[in-house]
C-alpha cells in the first residue's frame, strides 16, 4: 500500500497550471518538522489535481498549515549537466486546511471616518 500523510507548512505560494486536455493541476512545497529538537525540516512536493487543485490554488499561500493525504512517486530526470537525479513527490488525494481561515486574508484598511487601533492601544473610555 503506497499511502502517506503528512503536516506541515508551505513554503512559497501554490503554483497552478492547466493541461493541454483541460486539467488543472496545483504544486506546491510544504516544510515538515521533524519530532525532535535537533531535527531539521523535510520538504516536501505536492501535487494536486482538478478540483483539488482548483481549491488549493484559491486557498492556500505560503506559510499556511496543511495535512496531506496521498501516494508517494519517485520522478527520475537528467540534469544539465548529463548525471542523473531522482525526486520525491506526493500525488495529493486529500488536503485539508489547517490555517484558521481568517490567517490568510489581509486585514483590510479602516473605512473612511474611522481610526485603526491595536489590541495594546491603551482606550480613554
Amino acid at each position: 500500500m503506497n499511502c502517506v500523510m503528512l503536516i506541515g507548512n508551505l513554503v512559497r505560494d501554490p503554483e497552478a497550471k492547466t493541461l493541454v486536455n483541460g486539467t488543472n493541476l496545483t504544486t506546491f512545497t510544504i516544510a515538515v518538522n521533524g519530532r525532535g529538537k535537533d531535527q531539521e525540516a523535510q520538504f516536501f512536493r505536492v501535487t494536486a489535481w482538478r478540483q483539488l487543485a482548483e481549491n488549493c490554488q484559491r486557498f492556500l499561500s505560503k506559510g499556511r498549515k496543511v495535512a496531506v493525504l496521498g501516494s508517494i512517486s519517485l520522478n527520475t530526470y537528467t540534469k544539465k549537466d548529463g548525471t542523473g537525479g531522482a525526486s520525491l513527490e506526493v500525488n495529493a488525494d486529500q488536503v485539508e486546511f489547517l490555517s484558521p481561515k481568517d490567517a490568510a486574508e489581509k486585514p483590510k484598511p479602516p473605512a473612511e471616518g474611522f481610526i485603526q487601533v491595536d489590541d495594546q492601544d491603551d482606550f480613554p473610555f
